[in-house]
């Protein structure tokens, strides 16, 4: 294709609609038509990334392959698309305001006055090509964050309109999500808002040229054609997103309501072949239809909010489907896990996962939920922090050192297990200065990450500031616990793991982030197959003692 086109999603009415989950069940159907798509995203706060946000903010922060922290979004892209993404993929209005604010101090603006229009708006426009204008891309998918009518998204509408003026109708067009709400008092579904909410879009000079209506409830001829009449698009383009019992249907919902068709019309693009989704269903297949159960408690401290460890959950559900197993995830907050409640808390489990996490609160819940997994034989799998307190816990508890810790949570620890690394120690500003994205590992013989993985040398995303300290590795290997994964590179510490326990494996950086419905992530899959195991075991255990 010589011209890429542009296709952008907006959303009204209500946040959390799941703008993110259309833009790439979108972009499935049309990669699965042979197109080469990508998604982008763009965020309307002011932060530069959302590396420095509380997770209870904005939910997990997503690390790309070149290091970029960026919006839990660009997660479902990769998920669903099986695509890398990159910092071109995000973008906010801290980095735009930044970088027009960099060109200003060095004079590139000859003397103007510096204002959203033109400046900002250029720069946004910019951002949004990048990827277009790559050559790699056929369609580049842009989600714009927030809901039309805010304050912060006003520069980004702006920036659409212009675009989309700019390119041609054949080259870019505007999909509108919004809400259908149920008045269950009056017994029908109401169209007023997503009017309203159409009205305000073309205040701005955007006109909707497809609806994506979020409803509870099957959406009726009469009230598309009320859609279409009142909001000024064809009745075609009056798609019904009907509530899914898993995101992973929506690709199958949007395709029966011919969204996929509707684009490629506007694009003057040919959609002569129907998508192939024999492995996408497959995998539903095998998620909606398994053999058998496993329950994992998953341990971390900003359980309130299931966006936190988004890309976790989601890479059990990818992990099970893999194994025919369901996995039912159990949330157990660490501050709470005491020696008098952990027995109650984790011993009715199939396994745990420490999850990641920063600063000093829960640690020690961690810490015990990782000794009760180590003297039980239950399986356990640390990522990042979880693999740092599987550290501090066998070096108190096995080595005996009982001042064991990490200068994250004790600056003054005698014994800092976990240290913070070198080039760390004098870096004052806290944004995007951790270890960052992908960095090699080669992994040890006789191990089980080396079965897992089936080689020996790895890629994995990271995102911390602290590492096992080397001075205590000859200690920790000589009472158990083996180190089977090392950067080349550096000489760091990537993986530990007990040869004689049936699954426990701690690992410093991030494998739920390369986990899709495609490629499993292979840890997540021994893990949970490991946890099978253990359920048949105790199962076992149970019955031969008349429980």
């Amino acid at each position: 294709m010589a011209n890429t086109k542009y296709v952008f999603v907006t959303g009204g009415v209500s946040s959390s609609l799941g703008k993110g989950i259309i833009a790439a069940s979108l972009a499935k159907l049309l990669q699965a038509r042979g197109y080469r798509v990508t998604i982008q995203k763009l965020d309307p706060y002011i932060n530069v990334d959302p590396g420095t946000l509380n997770p209870y903010e904005h939910g997990e922060c997503y690390v790309t392959d070149d290091g970029a922290e960026t919006d839990l979004d660009l997660g479902h892209y990769e998920r669903f698309l099986n695509t890398p993404t990159s910092q071109a993929n995000n973008v906010t209005t801290g980095r735009i305001y930044q970088s027009v604010i960099q060109k200003e101090r060095r004079g590139e603006f000859l003397g103007k006055t510096v204002q959203v229009v033109p400046h900002i708006t250029n720069e946004i426009k910019e951002r949004i090509q990048i990827l277009g204008k790559s050559g790699n891309y056929d369609i580049v998918i842009t989600e714009i964050g927030g809901t039309v009518g805010d304050i912060e998204s006003l520069p980004y509408i702006e920036a659409v309109r212009q675009l989309k003026w700019e390119l041609g109708d054949a080259n870019a067009l505007v999909i509108h999500l919004t809400l259908i709400p149920y008045l269950s008092a009056a017994g029908e579904l109401k169209t007023k808002p997503t009017q309203h909410s159409v009205k305000t879009l073309m205040e701005s000079g955007i006109k909707a040229d497809i609806l994506v209506c979020r409803t509870e409830h099957e959406l009726s001829d009469d009230l598309r054609r009320k859609l279409a009449l009142f909001c000024n698009v064809r009745q075609e383009a009056v798609i019904e997103s009907i509530d899914a019992s898993t995101i992973y249907d929506v690709p199958n919902l949007m395709l029966e309501e011919g969204l996929d068709k509707v684009v490629l019309k506007q694009l003057l693009l040919q959609d002569d072949d129907e998508p192939n989704l024999e492995k996408w269903n497959d995998f539903l297949q095998r998620h909606k239809n398994p053999k058998c159960q496993v329950t994992i408690g998953l341990i971390g401290k900003y359980v309130e909010l299931q966006d936190s460890y988004k890309s976790i959950l989601e890479s059990f559900i990818h992990a099970g489907a893999e194994n025919e197993v369901k996995v039912n995830v159990v949330s157990i907050h660490s501050e709470y896990i005491t020696k008098d409640t952990i027995e109650n808390k984790i011993a009715h489990l199939d396994g745990i996962l420490v999850a990641p996490g920063f600063g000093e609160r829960g640690t020690e819940g961690k810490i015990k939920a990782v000794q009760y997994a180590r003297e039980n034989k239950l399986p356990f799998f640390g990522i990042c922090l979880g693999m740092q307190m599987a550290v501090i816990e066998y070096s108190r508890n096995v080595l005996g050192i009982k001042e064991a810790s990490s200068v994250e949570v004790d600056k003054n620890t005698p014994h800092p297990v976990i240290d913070i690394m070198e080039e760390q120690k004098s870096i004052t500003d806290m944004g995007g200065t951790m270890r960052l994205g992908s960095w090699d590992c080669e992994l040890m013989e006789n191990s089980k990450v080396l079965e897992a993985y089936g080689k020996s040398m790895i890629a994995e995303r990271h995102r911390h500031r602290y590492e096992y300290n080397n001075n205590y590795k000859e200690q920790l290997e000589k009472a158990g616990l083996r180190t089977t994964g090392i950067n080349p590179k550096t000489g760091l510490v990537e993986i530990v793991e007990i040869p004689d326990h049936p699954w426990f494996v701690g690992v410093q950086y991030h494998p739920e982030y390369k986990s899709t419905v495609a490629n499993p992530h292979p840890l997540f899959i021994a893990f949970i197959r490991a946890a099978v195991e253990y359920s048949k075991k105790d199962k076992s255990a149970k019955v031969s003692q008349g429980l």
